[in-house]
């Protein structure tokens, strides 16, 4: 099974919507609808796992909260410094969430 993390972004969130309206107007089965969920969770893993090289650095100044459960990490910094080649950006609150890509999970 592979990490549901990405159904609560703006494609996720619009799947679901459009997956929920076709239920209600009968033209899919809740259990369609459940499996195409299954299949988005294992293709934006994938296609994110095989598809993005892109590295960034970040450094924070200070770790407000961690927690590891599940093999995930959840991490909330503050002040927090993100570097691309030649672009950076600097927030002051941000949160991590991370798995374990290797875990065979894709």
């Amino acid at each position: 099974m592979s990490y549901q993390l990405y159904r609560n972004t703006t494609l996720g969130n619009t799947l679901q919507e459009s997956l929920d309206e076709l239920i209600q107007y009968g033209q899919i089965t809740p259990g369609l609808a459940f499996k195409v969920l299954l299949q988005f969770d294992k293709s934006i893993n994938n296609a994110l796992n095989q598809r993005v090289k892109a590295r960034v650095t970040f450094k924070a100044g200070k770790l407000n909260t961690y927690r590891f459960c599940d093999n995930v990490w959840t991490l909330m910094l503050n002040d927090v410094e993100f570097r691309e080649v030649h672009e950076f950006v600097k927030v002051d609150k941000v949160k991590i969430v991370a798995c374990d890509g290797k875990s065979g999970e894709f």
